[in-house]
């Protein structure tokens, strides 16, 4: 991260505008929208300026720049044509530790600008460290759509009540979960459709309801995190994981996904990689009940899909003897997302009528799986956690009866951009495999329908 991203008081405080053109007129607006006190500076003054002190309290000196203009200034903007004087004007600032933004020039900046979505008191900045200001502001026309202007109106009711509810709801947990509540449901609604004091009566007596009310047990959120890519979780997914208390997750789950949980939430790491676990699988089970128990909202973040090779059901079966509320978010599994990302259908008229999903290893760590069934023709066969026994899955596979030129891919990291694909026979292609020094996750698929991966490629990682 280039720059922290911060929001500045700048009530009745001094600042200073070097430059008078139309770039300036609109930093000057915006420090006014900011409440600080505005002295221009410049030989010039533009017409965008000049109309501007018709309607703000601006201090406008026609003349030169000094050092003296600096005394006693909280914050400088350079806005002038002339970077020799930007640069001279931002080192002095830089030496008196003032705020100093020179426009369109990052380099000389211990500032920027975002671009600013406002529905004061709520105000969301988006910035691109200075790397792409149109982009940001892409970026902020998408989020303006998103976000009502009545949203304002919300953050207003939420900081009238903010005393309130914080002298009755003493624990901080079950506050936030109250205000979960209020700002995105019946009562958020009654607020967009202008409904104000309905929303304030209704919050009252949510209010009183919830300090009637004792402590409740919390819940489990069984969530299928996808293959890899972020873009691939679910709109529920995303929602349950910026509500949760508690993230408990496994190695499967990307650096990327985690980040879009909510920030301040318990992150709990429980491995799950072959043969090393940070915590045994019952082990894990009774961790859920424990804290849904304790009245935390639970997160448990799987790859792929819950339900599939995911251990999910043991995990639920726990949740129900201790009498646990749960839900389960469904996830893109492996199968499917690095499948799609490998330009390989799991299904093709011409091709493959079923398709047969195995793990790779079972429970006791051996490959014990119905050799015969799984050579049948005409299907496709994808094997889950199946990098360390391809050797044996090739070799049985053909004794029962699938031809040693049979088609065969192995997907790493699937739906990254460090995904890997290796394609060949089931003869040929355990040597190779060990050369090419593939690491899990990996995702087998085996069939005619990987023949069609040269035509249906499309997704690089160059």
């Amino acid at each position: 991260m280039k720059y922290l991203p911060i929001f500045l008081d700048l009530k009745q405080q001094a600042c200073l505008v070097v430059g008078a053109g139309e770039v300036a007129a609109r930093k000057i607006e915006l420090l006014a929208k900011a409440g600080g006190n505005i002295r221009v500076v410049a030989l010039d003054i533009g017409r965008n300026v000049a109309e501007l002190r018709q309607r703000l309290p601006l201090d406008i000196r026609q003349k030169a720049f000094e050092i003296n203009d600096l005394k006693d200034i909280r914050l400088v903007v350079c806005a002038t044509n002339d970077r020799p004087l930007n640069a001279a004007i931002a080192a002095a600032a830089l030496q008196q530790n003032q705020l100093v933004n020179v426009v369109d020039d990052p380099e000389l900046c211990n500032f920027i600008f975002p671009a600013i979505v406002d529905r004061s008191p709520l105000v969301a900045a988006i910035s691109s460290g200075g790397a792409s200001p149109v982009l940001s502001r892409l970026l902020r026309g998408k989020i303006e759509s998103s976000i009502p202007a009545a949203y304002g109106l919300l953050a207003e009711l939420a900081e009238k009540f903010r005393p309130l509810v914080k002298q009755h709801i003493v624990e901080s947990s079950k506050r936030r979960i109250f205000w979960e509540q209020v700002l995105q449901g019946p009562i958020a609604e009654l607020v967009f459709s202008g409904k104000l004091a309905a929303a304030e009566a209704r919050l009252r007596n949510q209010l009183l309801e919830a300090e009637q009310s004792g402590v409740g047990k919390g819940e489990v959120y069984l969530v299928g995190a996808g293959p890899g890519d972020p873009d691939l979780l679910t709109f529920r997914a995303l929602r349950l994981m910026q509500q949760a208390d508690v993230i408990v997750y496994d190695r499967l789950v990307s650096k990327e996904i985690l980040e879009l949980c909510r920030r301040d939430a318990e992150k709990i790491y429980v491995g799950k990689q072959r043969n090393h676990h940070s915590l045994p699988q019952e082990s894990i089970n009774e961790l859920l009940a424990t804290l849904a128990l304790a009245g935390k909202r639970v997160v448990r973040l799987k790859g792929g899909d819950p339900f599939i090779f995911g251990r999910g059901g043991e995990e639920l079966e726990t949740l129900m003897q201790h009498g646990v509320n749960f839900q389960v978010a469904p996830g893109i599994t492996a199968a499917s997302g690095c499948a799609s990302y490998a330009g390989i259908p799991l299904t093709h008229r011409d091709h493959a009528q079923s398709c047969t999903f195995v793990t790779g290893h079972l429970k006791d760590g051996s490959i014990n799986l119905n050799w015969r069934q799984l050579s049948a023709p005409n299907q496709t066969l994808v094997i889950y956690m199946g990098l360390v026994g391809l050797e044996v899955i090739c070799k049985q596979l053909i004794a029962h009866g699938s031809p040693p030129d049979l088609p065969i891919a192995i997907i790493q990291q699937g739906t990254t951009q460090q995904q890997r694909v290796l394609t060949g026979t089931l003869s040929d292609l355990p040597p190779r495999v060990a050369q090419a020094e593939l690491r899990a996750p990996t995702l087998i698929i085996i069939g005619t329908v990987v023949s069609l991966r040269e035509k249906l490629n499309w997704f690089q990682t160059d």
